[in-house]
């Protein structure tokens, strides 16, 4: 049985800002009375009329009953003290991310609200633990971590700091699933789960920019149009602000005490001290102004088909790029799975095409003793993606390549070339947000499946990294991981020891390697 909130129970909300106003609207429209506060009463009448518009566009729209959005409204309750919320059966704490400011206003609310009212803090980067430690009953404090725009993103976090009782988590769970929102359970710790496995998705990027993998836009494209994400890292940082990731990403990587693979990045602080701070200041990566043109991402010019396409046995997610070869009609032979292929995805004409594994296409060639080696990036879907991204080994010929290329071309891609990078785009990007992913399930950060459901529904991936992980295989990104650790020679690739754990076992994600919530 649910024991969310009745929607008699007033809903107190300190902080009227965007946060604050989008957290009343998705109570009210839940049902309950919602009395919000800020110091600035300005703020409060702003976001009351703010509120209004939205449910009114929404009703425009179809979306919300007109009568139903009337009763919303009536619902909304301005306050202009926090002695006004004692009523309140749950309030919800969105305010600067100060923590002397978080811990005052606590403080202050303890002094007016009954003792079984539920204490909601919307952070989303300061610790619960630390914020509870001076409340006279820090077992009511409880994380509540809702998404911006609140309103339209699904996620609420539900964080447990070590004073946090089990059934205020789960009270806050309930509620926020009553809510329509999809809650999942964390423990405090910095990032909690979206903010701190979401980094590699913006580090990598960033690292590979300032490797000259590529410029900005080609890897933005590839993230999209072959890793599935709606968008790449550059043109979602834009959307941030690098002001705000920035900092997120300073904090993150203070708080665990300077963990090389949270290292923020120079072209990025580059960024801020310019006052280059994306869409809101007209310019970041890219430019806004009314005049301003998109860059467009390198693709290759078109290159003749290859005389010869020979496919090696491979299982997988590659299987699929290998079907697209032979719906084209340019696969000659099909060797027998008896063949040896040194993991060889094809041989074109004279070039040998790869999946990339962490190694860079150079090394691959040293390795296998060949010079015209080409590597293909990651894909979500082989077989729906209209992209691929390609990067050859120093050694490799001209036509080699252009061999390649034309393959790819003939099997209906685009083709963006890449600098000669360990792990390429994709493949790296996605490796390093499955090993974050398999550290914070195997520090009790959280289970496995409520981090997938975090990653898809509070950054809106493709796949939740761990889903990622079983599709490619475990095993295929323990390798991936390690060959970068090998080619950086730095700590930031290490290998999380439960994936590691999980590849030696030849195991895969599944329900048996979840942890208890953390609440």
């Amino acid at each position: 049985m649910s024991n969310a909130l009745k929607t008699s129970t007033v809903v107190g909300i300190v902080g009227a800002g965007a946060m604050g106003a989008g957290i009343a609207q998705v109570a009210a429209l839940a049902g309950h009375h919602v009395a919000l506060f800020d110091l600035d009463a300005a703020t409060v009448a702003k976001a009351i009329t703010g509120i209004a518009a939205n449910l009114a566009r929404l009703v425009e729209k179809g979306r919300l009953d007109a009568t139903a959005a009337a009763h919303a409204k009536e619902r909304l309750l301005p306050v202009d003290q926090l002695a006004g919320l004692r009523d309140a059966g749950l309030v919800i704490e969105a305010v600067a991310e100060r923590l002397e400011v978080k811990r005052k206003i606590f403080a202050e609310l303890e002094e007016h609200v009954a003792d079984a009212c539920i204490l909601a803090t919307n952070t989303s980067s300061i610790s619960v633990t630390a914020i509870g430690a001076t409340l006279k009953i820090p077992s009511r404090l409880v994380g509540m971590h809702f998404f911006n725009p609140a309103p339209v993103m699904a996620l609420v976090e539900v964080v447990s700091g070590l004073a946090t009782s089990t059934e205020v988590a789960s009270c806050v769970y309930e509620t926020a699933a009553a809510w329509g929102k999809t809650p999942v359970y964390a423990r405090s710790t910095p990032g909690f789960i979206v903010n701190r496995v979401a980094r590699p998705f913006y580090a990598e990027g960033l690292r590979l920019l300032n490797e000259q993998a590529a410029d900005a836009a080609s890897i933005d494209e590839v993230i999209r149009e072959a890793g599935g994400f709606r968008m790449g890292p550059f043109e979602l940082m834009d959307l941030i602000g690098h002001d705000v990731n920035f900092a997120v990403t300073e904090s993150v990587f203070r708080a665990y005490f300077n963990d090389p693979r949270f290292t923020p990045s120079l072209i990025q602080q580059e960024l801020v001290n310019a006052g280059f701070l994306g869409r809101k200041s007209g310019r970041g990566f890219y430019e806004y102004g009314s005049n301003a043109t998109r860059p467009s991402p390198r693709i290759e010019s078109p290159k003749d088909s290859p005389r010869e396409v020979r496919l090696f046995p491979q299982s997988g997610v590659i299987q699929r790029l290998q079907q697209r070869l032979r719906d084209a009609g340019l696969v000659t032979t099909t060797m027998p799975e008896t063949e040896s292929s040194d993991g060889a995805v094809a041989l074109i004409d004279d070039a040998v095409l790869r999946l990339t594994d962490g190694r860079t296409a150079t090394q691959c060639a040293y390795d296998m003793n060949r010079d015209n080696v080409v590597l293909v990036d990651l894909a979500l879907d082989y077989a729906g993606s209209n992209t691929v991204a390609l990067t050859r080994a120093r050694q490799c010929s001209d036509s080699a390549y252009a061999a390649v290329v034309g393959a790819m071309q003939a099997a209906g891609y685009s083709v963006v070339p890449v600098a000669d990078v360990a792990g390429m785009i994709v493949m790296r990007t996605v490796a390093m947000l499955v090993n974050e992913a398999a550290d914070a399930v195997n520090q009790g950060v959280c289970t496995a499946a409520d981090l997938d459901l975090a990653m898809e529904k509070g950054v809106n991936y493709p796949l939740g990294p761990l889903k990622w992980a079983n599709a490619v295989g475990v095993a295929f990104f323990h390798t991936v991981l390690n060959n970068l650790c090998t080619h950086y020679g730095e700590d930031r690739y290490r290998v999380s020891p439960l994936l590691a754990a999980l590849s030696w076992s030849r195991s895969s994600w599944d329900a048996s390697h979840a942890i208890d919530n953390a609440a």
